[in-house]
């Protein structure tokens, strides 16, 4: 992914009025960012810890989701499994990501879902660059590359329901 400035970031939201996008938290940290190990651009918001954000690039452009999560935690001994990336998790690692539909329908209340990791780090998962904490990730007989690319289409599947 091409690094992200914080005017880029806001402009790209889909789903949420140009007022609500110019007050959310942007990440300070944009410098420090591995963006080329990135597939997509999330963060949790430190100040609102049932909201989070995913910035992605498409054909058409950037797409800026605003996404809500429930603060329920699981217990520990639950597993749960991502569906962009298939990274299991125990615990809270995966959350239901909700987001509001673009355009009228949003406008109306509807709204769409997919179990993420709750770090939004599928990314580097995906690459061996993170590992989760109490969790795994499957071998598998795909290449990382191929990987990539599943969770790329998985993210995009979810992307175009936004607008169904």
């Amino acid at each position: 992914m091409r690094p992200l400035t914080e005017q880029d970031i806001r402009a790209s939201f889909v789903n949420c009025s140009k007022g609500d996008a110019k007050r959310l938290a942007v990440p300070r940290d944009l410098d420090e960012r591995p963006w080329d190990d990135l597939d997509f651009l999330g963060w949790r918001d430190p100040g609102a810890p049932d909201r989070s954000y995913l910035v992605l690039e498409r054909d058409t452009g950037l797409v800026g989701i605003a996404l809500r999560c429930p603060t329920v935690r699981r217990g520990f001994q639950h597993r749960s499994m991502c569906s962009v990336c298939l990274t299991t998790h125990r615990g809270g690692g995966v959350s239901l990501m909700t987001a509001r539909k673009a355009g009228a329908a949003g406008r109306e209340g509807n709204s769409v879902g997919v179990y993420m990791c709750a770090d939004l780090a599928c990314s580097l998962y995906v690459r061996g660059k993170k590992v989760p904490e109490s969790g795994s990730r499957f071998e598998e007989s795909l290449t990382t590359e191929e990987q990539i690319a599943r969770a790329g289409g998985n993210l995009g599947a979810f992307v175009d329901r936004l607008y169904v």
